[in-house]
């Protein structure tokens, strides 16, 4: 039979509609004033960046935080849910040089296109508090604070060895390079060139920064361990091994009177100094340029090891590389016992991590023990295991024992000897304790147009010697050029604009010129968050009042590749802001969720894959709910999400459901609005029980366990009970009272996953005013008390049904109950069950071959 029209659930009609009267209401997602008296919840995604076109990975990350948003808009919170752009970058410049489209208008209609998407898809943005960094309204504040941050000590300029990508024709920071390459261009080999370049002293705060991770009890354990491991704390001793003196006369650069040349190693194990049997320098250590000046065939062997550096880091595994290494000819003079140990070059040690230069101790050293091995170096053991006799087999590395031939400090345990020796080399002048970090200072600069201003002048006049001279307050900001020719050429594309560069000594009122870098982006947003409790103050970057309000951030959102990039900078931004004064708070986000990844095709969702699925091609054939509620429904938030098209048709049949149900009993629900109902019996007491065991359900999951993909499957669930009732309901043997909380509720639940249709049913149902406002169900104790518990059972991961079994059910019972299920059984016909993994009261997986 054909279905009734009046019953047909038409998101084309429906959303629209919804859509232009929530646009008409700009108080609906706004935040409102401190003085409400309603407790606060910030929920944040990270800002996107505006590529043009919104996929199917934006929406789930999205669809998340404004789920959640909802939900506590419900709860009767102060919600604040803003958007903004992360507008500046390489891109830009990218369709700038291929389009020859300046990247202001380029960047500008593609923030438009995607304004119109989030709007389209119903997502809850506050827009008044919007944001775009690429607007000096913006930007100028992160000049402000370059300025700030220069006045403390914490913004310097030094010539240093740099991350390079040629593809980019721009400085990398460390963070973005992954495995070698640029985190933009996978394929493309990161070089290392000498500039001078523009740093942000994170290592002042790197103590901190590792501190404030233990008390970050609501981020993901792998997000600070990530942290943790890029920061990177070492206890040690920094000792000075010395060239040895006929050496240096040899090469030049020994004259009466001048310090020795010293070497300085860290080194986590000084107590085994007396087992050194050489020091070992990186190919790129400032002592080698000095031995192969002199030494052609030296350099060319050097020349090799860095070339097999270059090749490890294409391979995308530094630490795997085969060791190699060259003798020096030269030694050096241990300066505890005057011993002298040859000096070599290796491949695997690394300029830039700690001094670039090692003490190998083979003996209690597996890496020391193995190059060793290969070239034939002398094996000292210094160090006696506790309990065990000297005939250990090499190699062995020994966390705590005796020493043995280390001299004086013969018989001291390796805890004593650390100390005593950390004194020595303090007294003599030759050491010193110390703690290191592999957290490097964070690099600034960009030789690219698209990014903030650096606001820093040269004097060319009277100051010259005072180094860069900052751009005065109320010269802010210091605009981008906006017509400017963009070529792929190296360098900055404003170092070409004389009207640009050709300015007035702020000193001295002479000709200058400007710093021509511009900023990483990733200052942009690391800070953005604190900018949205403002957005429009034009005096100050934010009003400390408003921020004391609003943070810490109560749910941030976001994916797991921005562990270390981004959340690191903001911590150590807000660290800064704090020794400021402008904020109180410690740390910037109180729980962090990163979500996981949309694969389609095998692959990350992606443009560059050219796997991308358009929302606009989903909304229009399944509606926006559709395409939200899928991508919270087909898999665990913070898992990989595999895109199928059909599993977006399968809830919009389900969204179908639920409006030709509701649709079909609001007459009955309207008419119970004002009686009072009956203590429930019979089916009424069955479908309320339900539906309280689902509220308890899913209002457990918004606090804490976020599975929204089981929060679906339990309304999918509560539906299908309250249809297999449908005799019942059209008999009238279900009290009006009941059909209007059965309805009510099931309306509320499904609010922060399908907004449109919900607006429609609230509004089907009699409701008056916005959902949004409407109390979020309480689940009834006596009613929601389970004799039976739900079990979800899955193969391979994957949710397939869920069973029922008694609330003491053992494991066995479980198993049983999952394996005797039809859907189980027609998944598993003629496969093999090779394991059932049961977790008692809450979960079967089969994992099936």
């Amino acid at each position: 039979m054909p279905e009734d029209k009046e019953l047909r659930y038409d998101p084309a009609t429906i959303e629209p509609k919804w859509q232009q009267r929530w646009a008409a209401d700009p108080a609906l997602y706004a935040a409102e004033p401190a003085e409400c008296g309603k407790p606060k919840f910030y929920v944040l995604e990270m800002l996107p960046y505006p590529s043009g076109q919104l996929h199917a990975g934006h929406v789930r990350n999205y669809s998340i935080g404004d789920a959640m948003a909802r939900h506590m808009w419900m709860r009767g919170y102060n919600v604040m849910h803003p958007m903004g752009w992360d507008a500046f970058g390489l891109p830009a410049e990218n369709a700038a040089i291929k389009n020859n489209v300046p990247p202001r208008e380029w960047t500008l209609s593609n923030i438009a296109a995607m304004k119109r998407q989030f709007n389209r898809l119903g997502m809850g943005f506050d827009w008044a508090t919007e944001i775009t960094t690429c607007l000096p309204d913006y930007y100028r504040w992160n000049q402000w604070f370059f300025l700030r941050m220069f006045e403390r000590g914490l913004a310097y300029r030094k010539k240093s060895k740099v991350n390079w990508c040629p593809e980019c024709a721009t400085v990398l920071a460390n963070e973005q390079v992954i495995d070698g390459r640029c985190w933009r261009h996978e394929d493309t080999i990161v070089e290392q060139r000498d500039l001078v370049q523009w740093f942000f002293r994170i290592t002042a705060y790197a103590q901190e920064l590792l501190d404030g991770l233990d008390k970050l009890d609501g981020w993901p354990e792998k997000v600070r361990t990530m942290q943790r491991n890029w920061i990177g704390r070492s206890e040690g001793t920094e000792v000075d091994f010395f060239l040895e003196e006929k050496i240096e006369q040899g090469i030049g650069n020994r004259e009466q009177g001048i310090e020795k040349t010293r070497i300085r190693v860290f080194t986590t194990r000084v107590d085994t100094i007396f087992g050194a049997t050489s020091v070992q320098l990186a190919p790129q250590h400032a002592l080698v340029a000095r031995f192969t000046a002199a030494d052609p065939e030296l350099k060319a062997q050097v020349d090799e090891l860095i070339e097999q550096q270059k090749k490890a880091r294409e391979a995308g595994d530094l630490g795997a590389i085969e060791k190699h290494g060259v003798p020096t000819g030269h030694f050096a003079i241990n300066p505890y016992n005057g011993a002298l140990v040859p000096i070599w070059v290796a491949n695997y040690i690394l300029a830039d991590y700690g001094t670039g230069a090692i003490m190998s101790v083979p003996a209690h050293d597996e890496r020391d023990f193995e190059f060793a091995s290969k070239y034939g170096l002398p094996i000292q053991q210094v160090i006696r295991p506790e309990n065990k006799s000297m005939a250990v087999v090499l190699p062995f590395v020994s966390d705590e024992g005796v020493l043995i031939n280390s001299g004086e400090f013969d018989g001291l345990s390796c805890t004593q000897a650390e100390m005593r020796m950390q004194k020595v080399a303090a007294a003599k002048g030759f050491g010193e304790a110390t703690v290191t970090y592999r957290l490097k200072d964070w690099g600034v600069s960009r030789q690219r147009y698209w990014g903030t201003p650096i606001p820093m002048v040269y004097c060319l006049s009277h100051c010259q010697g005072d180094g860069p001279i900052p751009v005065p307050d109320d010269q802010l900001p210091v605009l981008l050029p906006e017509k400017i020719e963009i070529t792929q050429q190296g360098g900055s594309p404003l170092a070409r604009m004389p009207e640009f560069v050709n300015t007035t000594c702020p000193k001295c009122g002479g000709p200058a010129r400007r710093e021509t870098d511009t900023m990483d982006t990733f200052v942009d947003s690391s800070w953005y968050f604190y900018r949205y409790t403002d957005a429009k103050n034009a005096h100050a970057p934010f009003d400390s009042a408003k921020v004391k309000y609003w943070f810490p951030i109560d749910q941030y959102i976001g994916g797991v590749e921005h562990a270390i990039l981004h959340l690191i900078y903001s911590r150590f931004w807000t660290k800064v802001m704090r020794d400021m004064g402008l904020i109180e708070n410690d740390e910037p986000v109180r729980r962090q969720f990163s979500q996981g990844m949309v694969i389609k095709d095998g692959h990350k969702m992606s443009k560059s894959k050219g796997n991308v699925v358009s929302p606009d091609d989903m909304i229009a054939r399944f509606g926006a709910d559709s395409a939200r509620a899928y991508s919270l429904f087909a898999a665990p938030p913070d898992r990989d999400l595999d895109w199928q098209e059909d599993g977006v048709a399968g809830v919009s049949r389900f969204l179908a459901r639920v409006w030709r149900l509701t649709t079909k009993y609001a007459p009955a629900a309207r008419a119970g609005r004002g009686q009072k109902a009956d203590a429930p019996t019979g089916i009424s007491l069955k479908l309320l029980r339900k539906l309280h065991q689902t509220i308890a359900k899913i209002t457990l999951d918004f606090e804490g366990r976020w599975h929204f993909n089981t929060t679906i499957a339990a309304i999918m669930e509560l539906v299908n009970e309250i249809q297999a009732a449908d005799a019942q309901l059209a008999a009238g043997d279900v009290p009006p009272p009941v059909v209007l909380e059965l309805l009510r509720s099931l309306v509320l639940l499904l609010a922060p996953f399908a907004p449109y249709l919900v607006a429609e049913l609230w509004e089907e149902l009699g409701e008056e005013g916005s959902v949004l406002r409407a109390p979020w169900p309480v689940a009834d104790a006596e009613l929601a008390r389970e004799d039976e518990l739900e079990i979800p059972v899955q193969i391979n991961g994957r949710l397939v049904t869920v069973v029922r079994v008694p609330t003491d059910a053992d494991a066995k019972t479980m198993e049983v109950a999952a394996l005797a299920d039809e859907k189980i059984q027609a998944r598993i016909a003629g496969k093999t069950v090779v394991k059932v993994i049961v977790v008692p009261r809450k979960l079967v997986n089969l994992v099936v071959k």
